[in-house]
Formats: C-alpha cells, sequence, structure tokens
C-alpha cells in the first residue's frame, strides 16, 4: 500500500519546483515518491543504527536477519538478546550492543517518544544523541522517516553528498559547510528536497 504523504508534500513539491530547476525535474520523474512512516519510534532508530555507513540494499538484508533472530522487534525483546548472537547474524559487535542499549532505553522509558512531539529538532536530537551509537545523522533520520519533520538536511549522509555533487557540482564532493549552504536554497523544505536527492541515486525507495 503506498504510504500516505506528509500534509506539507505536495506544498514543499511545489514550491522547490518553482524555485530550482534540477529540483522541478528530479519531482517530476518520481511522481509516486512519498515519505513514509513505519509509525514505531523504536523501529525507526533500530533500522538507523543497522544502516549506518553501509547501503540501503546492505542495510534491508541485515535487519532482515536481525529480526529473524529477535523474533519479535520490541524493546522489551531486543534488550532481553545477547549482543553477541546478534553479531553471528551479520550486525558488527557494535552495533548489537547499540541496539541492545537502545531496547533498554526504550524498555525503561529513558526514552520517551511521546515527549519529542512537541521538541523542536535541535532538542529531538539532542535527547537521542545521548543514547550509545546514536549520533546526529541517527537522530536526523528519525527526525525525517519517523517525526518526518519538513526541513532536516543531514550534511553527514554519503548519499545527500553523492547527489548534491552529481546534480549541482560537476561531481565534485561538497565539503560539509559547502552542503550546508546549499541546503539553504530549499529551505524551509530540505527533508522533501533530501529525499528526491536520494531517490535520483537508488532505485530502492529509502525508509528507516
Amino acid at each position: 500500500m503506498k504510504p500516505r504523504a506528509p500534509a506539507y508534500w505536495r506544498t514543499a513539491c511545489t514550491e522547490l519546483a518553482a524555485a530550482d530547476p534540477v529540483m522541478a525535474a528530479l519531482i517530476a520523474r518520481y511522481p509516486d515518491c512519498v515519505l513514509g512512516d513505519r509509525g514505531d519510534p523504536f523501529q525507526t532508530l533500530a533500522r538507523a543504527i543497522v544502516g549506518q555507513q553501509i547501503s540501503v540494499k546492505a542495510a534491508d538484508s541485515i535487519w532482515a536477519r536481525f529480526a529473524a533472530l529477535a523474533g519479535t522487534v520490541s524493546p522489551e525483546r531486543v534488550a532481553a538478546l545477547d549482543p553477541a548472537n546478534l553479531a553471528a547474524g551479520g550486525l558488527s559487535r557494535r552495533k548489537a550492543e547499540y541496539l541492545v542499549d537502545l531496547a533498554g532505553h526504550f524498555a525503561d522509558r529513558r526514552l520517551d517518544p511521546e515527549r519529542w512531539k512537541t521538541m523542536d529538532d535541535e532538542d529531538v536530537i539532542r535527547a537521542l544523541v545521548d543514547v550509545r551509537g546514536v549520533g546526529r545523522w541517527t537522530a536526523e533520520m528519525f527526525l525525517i522517516f519517523n517525526l518526518r519533520r519538513p526541513d532536516v538536511w543531514p550534511v553527514d549522509d554519503i548519499g545527500l553528498q553523492k547527489a548534491v555533487a552529481l546534480h549541482y557540482l560537476k561531481g565534485e564532493r561538497p565539503t560539509p559547510t559547502l552542503l550546508r549552504q546549499h541546503g539553504a536554497r530549499h529551505a524551509p523544505w530540505r527533508t522533501v528536497a533530501t529525499w528526491y536527492l536520494w531517490r535520483s541515486l537508488d532505485p530502492v525507495v529509502v525508509q528507516y
């Protein structure tokens, strides 16, 4: 079933296309492309941890093995697992430890997703990066894929760097400073711009 787009999606696409010919072309190329939402905060963060520094295809494969080992991907279930067993399923030992630690934070309510709905982006990021294995990139993936915030621009994301290089910089990879400066042209809809730039590189729709 096609995911339901965020309420801002159509407005964002219209304004991005009007302001930037590259965005106009990408939005026209992928008319059915929208930002989905799995709805589960724990799974969104867990998927983002699994996906750190690897391709979408590899992350999907490792996630499938992790889910099979866990049986039920819930905080209570994952918190009780042995990281060594998870590592045997294809996760790095460090990522396995991060997942178990994340699950413990959810299980004992040190992380409370209900509070995040009323917090601004930077406050959510600060709350999340206190957890082992959750850096700024992972927190930004959560803002995009779970809270579906409209103006996230993840400058540490390799896919975003590649796409901006391809479409705007004649293949030259941008520095973080240049990428931040470039992103300003897409505000206040940088999440949507990021989504279409990702889509231009990979036939697999990204979803955490």
